[in-house]
């Protein structure tokens, strides 16, 4: 696998609605635009590098990214690659983000815990499939803004300003968990917190050194199954993460 660039994250909390199947600018044509350039970024980004998952593939044609950046960067909003979006930290590239998702093989009616929330652009990803989203992200400005905007463009989700290595357990067990950022080390808590059959997807690697996309799931005798996706780079998990290396 090639190396993708990805996110960090995690923190926030508000209860908000379910996600937006699109953004209105006013302008139709420019709406009509911007739906085509999201079925195009699908279709050449994520579909011909062999992701097939339908939840995965609707949500992506739906969730205009080009509102989870800066004003400024709108017009590469989807273009194959991250962007920057503020507090050093960056949106994920559409396909890191279609494929760690697709990892996961998220369900309607699902659990899932999305640490490192940024922008936001995950967590709507997420409400697009299930209205059981859970986001934790660590930078207050980030948090902040992401509620704003999900709330905004309708999306179902609880934000939580906070720490993501300790998890959520207040809302635990989770059927999914995603994590936008790289630890050295799996995160206990995360493992402990996944549902018996769960799904944890992060990446796992010093800042200077390999990292490596993993899957554990839950086994029903609760030991955890590990599936390798290849190499990546990711920013690093901060917070807790970093004393722990």
């Amino acid at each position: 696998m090639s190396l993708f660039l990805a996110t960090l994250g995690a923190s926030g909390l508000l209860l908000l609605a379910a996600c937006a199947r699109s953004s209105r600018s006013g302008d139709p044509s420019q709406d009509s635009t911007r739906a085509a350039e999201r079925l195009a970024m699908v279709a050449a980004q994520v579909e011909s590098r062999g992701l097939r998952d339908p939840h995965v593939l609707a949500a992506l044609r739906a969730v205009p990214r080009h509102e989870f950046v800066p004003e400024h960067l709108q017009g590469q909003a989807y273009d194959d690659g991250p962007l920057p979006i503020g507090a050093g930290q960056t949106i994920s590239q559409p396909y890191i983000v279609a494929l760690m998702t697709e990892a996961v093989g998220l369900q309607p009616g699902e659990r899932v815990l999305d640490v490192g929330t940024g922008s936001g652009y995950q967590a709507a990803v997420l409400a697009h499939i299930t209205p059981h989203v859970f986001s934790i992200e660590i930078v207050a400005e980030l948090a902040q803004s992401a509620r704003e905007r999900l709330a905004r463009l309708g999306c179902g989700v609880q934000v939580r300003t906070g720490d993501g290595w300790a998890g959520w357990p207040e809302h635990a067990p989770f059927d999914a968990i995603i994590l936008a950022a790289a630890p050295e080390r799996v995160p206990p808590a995360l493992l402990q917190q996944l549902a018996p059959g769960g799904r944890l997807c992060l990446p796992i690697g010093g800042v200077n050194e390999a990292q490596e996309l993993l899957v554990y799931t839950r086994e029903p005798d609760g030991s955890f199954s590990e599936r390798r996706l290849g190499a990546v780079r990711f920013v690093p998990m901060t917070g807790e993460a970093q004393r722990e290396r």
